[in-house]
């Protein structure tokens, strides 16, 4: 077999698999995860339900490509790897405005979160792991502004963090229900601005 063949199917391959991410995307911002079978994400992909289960053997490993592939996008676009401070905190503030931008895909990350309260959802160790990394991300920064004398005299690091988090993601349901009455970017702007010195 020439290379030439090799990588022509592993780029198909690839293809072929962000197009079934993509289809998921759609199908769980519909119908939610539970509401949602392999079998319509196959549909939407153009392909058949045998050749879905080739690239994703269980909808649980459907649903954790297509978190995964959220925060490797966000992650990416927004720079949320940089150096711990204020640049991350503005970068998360970025990535709201983005997702004012995308409705979809905030829609569909807000009733995943919500279904994933319970331990026994398939979604329920990602968000754990998901939640701890965003917390101690943003505590880092606002440990490190503490520490140059940028923070407020008196804010806990951890709590301001553990509050911006919140703040965006309660921002977001709130944003999603009534989106004429609640500006997500203005307000978490207001409350980082609110904790700087």
């Amino acid at each position: 077999m020439s290379t030439d063949s090799v990588t022509g199917g592993y780029l198909k391959g690839r293809i072929r698999r962000e197009d079934i991410l993509t289809a998921a995307v759609a199908v769980y911002g519909e119908a939610g995860y539970h509401g949602s079978s392999l079998r319509e994400v196959a549909k939407r992909a153009g392909i058949t339900h045998a050749g879905l289960l080739y690239y994703f053997p269980t909808k649980e490993a459907l649903l954790a490509a297509v978190l995964e592939r959220r925060d490797a996008e966000d992650a990416e676009r927004e720079h949320l790897g940089a150096p711990p401070g204020l640049e991350v905190l503005r970068n998360l503030i970025a990535l709201a405005e983005y997702n004012v931008a995308h409705p979809g895909i905030v829609d569909l990350y807000s009733r995943l979160a919500a279904e994933a309260v319970a331990p026994d959802h398939p979604a329920h160790d990602y968000f754990v792991r998901h939640y701890r990394l965003v917390r101690t991300s943003a505590s880092e920064s606002f440990r490190v502004l503490a520490g140059r004398g940028e923070l407020r005299a008196g804010i806990d690091p951890r709590v301001a963090a553990t509050t911006f988090v919140a703040l965006m993601d309660g921002l977001q349901v709130q944003w999603l229900t009534t989106p004429d009455e609640v500006d997500l970017v203005a307000t978490l702007r207001r409350y980082l601005d609110s904790v700087l010195a």
